[in-house]
């Protein structure tokens, strides 16, 4: 694989932004005494979503404010770039709709539930940047089997595997396209592992996934209104 190969973002991702929480089975086993108590009861039978907004935007190289009174969390994921209109696709025919693959590093304020993600944890500005470039679905020989890796400032801090995910890509795609239609141009945020850090102003953040490349942003600090 070659860069040559790979097609600049552009008009490619301006769909709608879709999060799947939990879907790394690390993280919902972890999870999977407080989901046996109340309201819960029992952990969720289909994927958890919630949506970053258009105002969470952000790019390779982008900067990422973190509020002053409150803890500030990278998320590494692959994103999944939907190619062409699906409404009630079954899993063996998903990944046809599928155009590639861009790394999403879906920042989040620590959440108290992920039953009910907070819009306030997961929709501020800058808060979802997507990069560096579009990998044609072609060119990942098994996105089953890709390692994520978050590097503060240098240091290896987080690191996971797309082996590791509850539900595969044609998995989510049949359940979503089953009650909404999935366009061209939007993007399935496959899930976050357990492990996030906290990072600080001044902090550089890499997402490093195989095949797909690095994608860099700088934390800074939220300017207050005057």
């Amino acid at each position: 694989m070659t860069s040559s190969t790979h097609t600049p973002l552009s008009d490619a991702t301006r769909g709608t932004l879709f999060g799947i929480a939990l879907n790394y089975r690390g993280l919902l086993d972890s999870r999977l005494e407080e989901f046996q108590q109340p309201p819960y009861q029992r952990p969720p039978v289909k994927p958890v979503l919630f949506i970053k907004t258009p105002n969470t935007r952000n790019q390779d190289g982008g900067q990422v404010a973190k509020p002053a009174d409150a803890r500030l969390q990278p998320g590494p994921a692959l994103g999944v770039v939907i190619g062409k209109r699906a409404s009630r696709v079954k899993a063996a025919d998903a990944m046809s709709h599928v155009a590639g693959y861009v790394i999403v590093n879906e920042f989040s304020l620590p959440e108290d539930s992920y039953y009910r993600p907070a819009v306030k944890a997961k929709c501020r500005d800058g808060f979802c940047a997507i990069g560096p470039a579009l990998v044609p679905a072609a060119d990942i020989a098994d996105v089953n089997q890709l390692g994520l890796r978050v590097f503060v400032n240098g240091e290896l801090r987080q690191q996971n595997s797309t082996a590791n995910w509850v539900r595969t890509i044609p998995e989510l795609i049949e359940t979503l396209s089953e009650f909404m239609t999935l366009n061209e141009g939007d993007v399935l945020i496959t899930g976050t592992p357990e492990g996030r850090v906290d990072v600080e102003p001044g902090d550089e953040v890499i997402i490093e996934i195989d095949g797909l490349g690095k994608l860099r942003n700088v934390i800074v600090q939220e300017q207050e209104n005057h």
